[in-house]
């Protein structure tokens, strides 16, 4: 696996170790942030919630964003997110946050202009996180957070001030776009 573009492209990521890690792959990568569009990434902040192995922080990074918190709630998965942002020249710009992603909630320090999230695709869609993501303060208006899940799991229309603005089909693979309503 290897970051798709910016300053680190092509640099290698280390895989996941535990079975349930099913790393976004770089053609679902490259779409997510050829929607998001290179303007909506210079000098973001970012997060990645359920980050696994850390790549779509790290493309976030990659491609412009300021900074990015990856939360996980696996160590194992938390020291190869570790060894990834040493491996592409990110750690400065990076935080890791070892913890469930709802209560790593209330250890972030936001707003956030860019969440990511992917999470596994055995857990139901994360309707209870965007829920709290809504009302934690933690976003803007016109924050986006950009959530992955199985093809089989319908997005829900709206979660607090998150609105869906889109729901793209890869395969098996799903990606919904919501957006921080407000001023």
């Amino acid at each position: 696996m290897r970051v798709a573009g910016g300053l680190a492209r092509g640099r290698r990521l280390r895989s996941p170790r535990t079975k349930g890690v099913r790393p976004t792959t770089e053609r679902v990568r490259s779409a997510i942030f050829s929607i998001l569009g290179e303007e909506r990434l210079q000098d973001a902040v970012a997060a990645d919630l359920f980050a696994g192995t850390g790549s779509l922080g790290i493309e976030a990074l990659s491609r412009g964003a300021a900074r990015a918190d990856f939360v996980e709630v696996d160590k194992g998965q938390a020291d190869v997110i570790r060894a990834n942002l040493a491996a592409t020249g990110l750690s400065e710009r990076g935080r890791i946050i070892n913890a469930p992603a709802e209560r790593a909630l209330g250890l972030m320090k936001g707003p956030y202009s860019l969440v990511l999230m992917d999470p596994p695709y055995t857990q139901p869609y994360p309707a209870g996180v965007l829920e709290r993501l809504a009302g934690s303060g933690l976003l803007q208006p016109g924050s986006v957070v950009v959530v992955g899940h199985s093809s089989r799991a319908a997005p829900g229309e709206r979660y607090g001030d998150l609105v869906l603005e889109q729901d793209r089909r890869y395969g098996d693979c799903s990606v919904a776009f919501y957006r921080m309503a407000g001023e």
